[in-house]
């Protein structure tokens, strides 16, 4: 059978990808969208989704955006309900919304530890939940939660968010299992570290001119000596989006740098 690049288009389906109004999410959503989908996400707040939708239009994108909590399980019925009969059936989720708390353990309240979990991974399975029925019936999904090299690794300071991406990479692993044979393919990407507003503090130049400590070791740790690019996500993401890997299923794609294949530079 003879190789097709139509494989890797996504015309005419629907793409939910939450909490996209920003960062990585709005990258695989535009990346999504110059592949053919039509792009649907959500935010908790409606000045975040109207930013947003702002910020599509920019460019050229027609999305639509909704108001919705990923941790609240009627919401997200509701909001499923009402992108089925508005845009269309889902055809792919990206589970992107998620939150980060850099707390040392011993000082972190359980209250922060069970937010952190509730919206990094009680929120995938409420969103895989509420979206896989329909892909059952339709007879074909795609679901891409994005992990993490916590999903490996642990860390001081990130105790909630390495045991929930962690988790995370299981449930990936587990909607594979059970709903594969429904032609259902569930994977993960787990981005490295990337250059975003959030990060740019740590990437400032020193006064007399050295990398800041964190941006050294960063540099140092990574095979690709940079930091990634939310544009370095996009293929990967279309990939598992798109009907080039239906018989990749339970994977998680780190999307690192060979971060995770090295053990940094030997120093000098």
């Amino acid at each position: 059978m003879a190789f097709d690049m139509k494989n890797f288009r996504l015309d005419g389906k629907v793409a939910l990808i939450t909490g996209a109004s920003y960062g990585i999410g709005f990258s695989l959503a535009t990346a999504f969208a110059q592949a053919g989908a039509k792009i649907v996400f959500n935010d908790v707040k409606q000045e975040l989704v109207d930013k947003g939708l702002a910020s599509y239009k920019e460019i050229g994108i027609d999305a639509h955006g909704y108001v919705a909590d990923v941790t609240n399980e009627d919401q997200i019925n509701d909001l499923v309900a009402q992108i089925e009969k508005e845009v269309g059936v889902i055809d792919i989720l990206v589970n992107n919304a998620g939150i980060i708390k850099r707390i040392p353990m011993l000082e972190m309240s359980a209250k922060d530890f069970r937010q952190v979990i509730d919206i990094d991974l009680n929120g995938p399975f409420i969103v895989s939940k509420a979206v896989l029925p329909s892909m059952i019936k339709k007879g074909h999904g795609k679901i891409i939660n994005i992990c993490s090299m916590m999903s490996e690794l642990g860390r001081e300071t990130v105790s909630s968010y390495a045991a929930a991406k962690g988790g995370l990479k299981m449930l990936t692993k587990n909607i594979c299992a059970e709903f594969g044979e429904a032609n259902i393919q569930c994977n993960g990407i787990g981005p490295g570290y990337f250059a975003t507003p959030q990060t740019a503090p740590l990437r400032e130049r020193q006064a007399d001119g050295s990398r800041h400590p964190f941006d050294q070791f960063i540099i140092d740790k990574t095979p690709a000596a940079r930091w990634g690019d939310t544009e370095d996500l996009q293929g990967p993401g279309v990939f598992l989006a798109s009907d080039a890997s239906n018989f990749v299923n339970g994977h998680i794609l780190y999307v690192d740098g060979g971060m995770l294949a090295s053990f940094g530079k030997q120093p000098e």
